[in-house]
């Protein structure tokens, strides 16, 4: 390899690389992970990675197949099957995962799983004893 490509290549990989998009896409699904049950949105993820809100909406879904909102909500779906198999109340798992209001946890988690949380949780609870 000439000195002339060498260069070419080490401007490429410092510059045009997509290792920090990644490493920014990968701490925003890392922060929403740990911090599911707090108030999300765009503009604080953006803001934790100095990011426009847009370009990490489209990066995001590019690299996971959901926006982070869409990922926020099956975060707390799955958490929330969890919390009802060991027992917790449905009140206690609603706001345990972010949510402000019951109904709408209710709505989402039927929607979601085609039963109602009371109704998950009695089964599950059934299928356990």
């Amino acid at each position: 390899m000439s000195y002339y490509q060498d260069k070419i290549k080490q401007l490429k990989e410092n510059h045009y690389s997509n290792d920090k998009q990644i490493a920014s896409i990968i701490s925003v699904k890392n922060y929403i992970d740990t911090h599911y049950e707090n108030d999300i949105n765009l503009d604080i993820l953006s803001h934790n990675q100095f990011i426009s809100k847009f370009h990490l909406l489209r990066l995001f879904k590019r690299y996971y197949g959901l926006t982070p909102k869409q990922y926020l909500i099956d975060k707390r779906i799955e958490t929330s099957k969890t919390l009802l198999k060991k027992g917790t109340s449905v009140t206690e798992t609603c706001f345990a995962i972010g949510f402000q209001s019951l109904g709408s946890f209710s709505t989402l988690f039927k929607s979601r799983t085609g039963k109602s949380p009371s109704q998950y949780q009695k089964e599950q609870l059934s299928r356990s004893n």
